[in-house]
Order: structure tokens, then sequence, then C-alpha cells
């Protein structure tokens, strides 16, 4: 088992994935304590059982430089293999202004395949790589050193296995010719967009009912002071202000710090004097937002005249779609798609690239009563009228 703690071993590793058709890799990380992630191991191998893995340890290796990982990720002749990449994706994006590309990431590719929604890395090593993996590791803390062998094993198989689920994955894409649906999906993986969040938007996570423009504009300042705050001490929004306690605050409206400490819901860490004074400045900021100025929520879903018989038309179509064609129904098209669609939306994912192919062109055609749907036994075919 080796760990690379040492810029030139990277570096070596690195040059010789750079001459393989593609390296698997995962990573191990920490958030609960922090807003950004704290990358505490790298695991990567490459291809044929028994191909060269290794862990890549940038604790022990603190001095070490991220550099020959972060080309390597840039070598387009190389693709870079994971499962579920999005948190991992983020880490490089935020610590390397890089992203991994090539990219191949096995969930999606999975739901494509016809393995469900969502599916698990463990699922797919019983049912691709028929073997059993040891999760006792899962949840330990990947931050304290020395590592055990057995959160090095555990972690070595996050790569290990994910060589024959590639490879099996990568076949099965070539041959059904949905490698373009694949990529349609890893496009929005590979925006910056999809990692970053400005505190000015970061009012639009918070869900309320509420619909007041002022009640929205002190929601609005503070969760930008949130957000700020967080991401410039590298804390979890949690600790400030969590959503319930920030909803009650833009309720109350305090005004001078006693008020403030009436709060049921803010935590003690949020009760300190900068962001107690953070949060007061923010409630100041929004009650002083002009009237013109003030947040509208998006109330086009609400307002939407849905067609309840033929929401549920498209509901059975969608079943018969992904059953056909063996994909994930929510891959496609979610509820709120087809309540959309059916109420006479027509700028709907559903209804866009592959998923026009797959579902959303016979959608329309439904719509327009071109179609229609039959049922002989377990089976819904389209009828064109």
């Amino acid at each position: 088992m080796r760990v690379i703690t040492t810029t030139e071993d990277l570096a070596a590793f690195c040059a010789a994935a750079k001459l393989q058709p593609y390296v698997t890799l995962d990573t191990e990380f920490l958030r609960e304590r922090t807003y950004w992630s704290k990358l505490c191991l790298i695991q990567a191998a490459l291809p044929g059982k028994d191909g060269d893995a290794v862990l890549i340890d940038p604790i022990e290796g603190s001095a070490m430089s991220m550099e020959p990982l972060y080309d390597l990720f840039r070598h387009k002749s190389t693709v870079k293999v994971f499962h579920a990449a999005r948190q991992d994706l983020e880490i490089f994006f935020v610590e390397g202004n890089v992203f991994p590309e090539p990219l191949f990431d096995t969930q999606i590719a999975a739901m494509v395949c016809g393995f469900g929604e969502q599916a698990g890395y463990e699922t797919l090593v019983k049912k691709i790589a028929k073997a059993d993996l040891d999760k006792t590791s899962r949840f330990t803390d990947w931050s304290r050193r020395p590592l055990s062998k057995p959160q090095m094993d555990y972690a070595l198989a996050d790569v290990t296995h994910l060589r024959v689920i590639y490879e099996f994955l990568a076949a099965q894409l070539a041959k059904t010719g949905r490698q373009a649906w694949v990529e349609e999906e890893l496009a929005i993986m590979l925006d910056p967009a999809t990692y970053t969040t400005t505190p000015d938007e970061a009012w639009l996570r918070v869900k309320t009912r509420t619909t007041s423009g002022r009640f929205l504009a002190v929601v609005k300042e503070l969760a930008r002071f949130r957000e700020s705050y967080c991401q410039t001490n590298n804390v979890p929004r949690s600790r400030v202000m969590k959503d319930d306690a920030l909803l009650e605050l833009a309720s109350t409206r305090p005004t001078t710090t006693e008020e403030l400490g009436r709060s049921r819901l803010l935590l003690r860490e949020g009760r300190k004097t900068e962001i107690a004074d953070g949060i007061l400045a923010a409630i100041k900021a929004g009650m002083a937002t002009k009237p013109e100025d003030l947040p509208k929520p998006d109330l086009t879903r609400e307002q939407l005249q849905v067609n309840p018989a033929l929401a549920d038309l498209l509901r059975v179509l969608l079943k018969a779609k992904s059953e056909s064609l063996g994909v994930a129904p929510k891959l496609i098209a979610s509820s709120a798609d087809l309540d959309a669609i059916a109420a006479g939306e027509r700028n709907v994912e559903a209804l866009t690239g592959w998923r026009a192919e797959a579902f959303g062109d016979d959608a329309l055609r439904l719509c327009r009563g071109e179609i229609a749907l039959s049922a002989k036994g377990n089976e819904v075919r389209v009828v064109r009228l």
C-alpha cells in the first residue's frame, strides 16, 4: 500500500497516469466544522486488476504541491473517473481552480444505464464488480493521523473496484450510443456556477412561504451577511444561524442586542458580539430597502394552471419511456417538470437536449393531441393519431 506525501512521488504517479486511458479517483474530506470542505485524502488507481493504486495524503504531506495532480486533471488524453463527483469537484475547484477533464461520473452513467436513481457505489460494486465492501470505516475522522489499515483499505476500495465499474458502464454507453446523454449532465458539473454561491443570491436557498417583499428583504440581508461571514471565516452556516433562526429574526426584526437575546432559535455562537452586530446591521439594511428594490418571490410555479388529466398522462408516458429505455425516470423529468408541461410551460429542462429525444418530443406531441397512449397487459404503447 503506497502513500504519497511528497511532490516528487506525486509527480511520478501522475506522469504514469498520463500514459493510461483513464485513472480512477476519490477523496475523503470533512465539512462538519467548516464552510469549505477540508481535503483529508485522495485515492487514485491506474487500470488493470494489478494497476498501481495509491493514497495521496495532503495532511502528512502538508508541504506537497498539488500541481502535478492538477496538471493530470488538465491532461485531455486520460479520462478522470469518479463516483458521485460533485463534492470532489467542488474541492478541486475551490482549492486549485481546476476541473478534471475529461470527466466520467459512474453514478450518472449508472442512471443512464438502468441502475435506478442515485445508484450508490456499494450497489454498483455488488452488481458489477461482484464484490462486497467493508463499510466500517465510512464515518471515521479522516483528518486524524496516523490512518489505520482498515481506513486505508476502505479508501483504496473506493477506487480499485471503480475500474471494473467504469469499464462496464463505458462499454454499455458505447453499445447504446448514450455517451452524449452523460456528457450533457457532466457539463453542468463542470460549470463553475454550480459551485459558486454569492452572498447576494444566498437568500434564494432559504425556503419560506412568505411572499411579503419587506420580509424577503430582511431575509436577503440576513442571508447575505451569513454567507459572507461564513465564507470569510470558514465556518458552517449553522454555526452562525440556522435557517429557522434566520426566518424567526426576519419576522421579529430585533433592533438591539437585548431584543436579539430574546430569540428562541438563535444559537450561542450567533449571540457573540461580531455576529450579533452583523445580524442587527442586516436587519436594519433590510428594513431600509427602498420599495422598488424589494425582492420579489418567484410565483411562476404556484400560478401555473395545471391540467391534472394531462399531467397524469405525462406521468404514464414518462414511466413507459423510462422503462423502455432503462433510464431512471427522475433523471429524465421531475414531477414539477411534468406539471409545468401540463400547464403550457415550454422552458422546461425535460424538453431539451437528450431528454427531448428520450421523452420531451413525445410529451409535446401528447399535449398537442398528436399521439395517444394504449395499454396492452403491463405494456403502455404510444399510438400516433
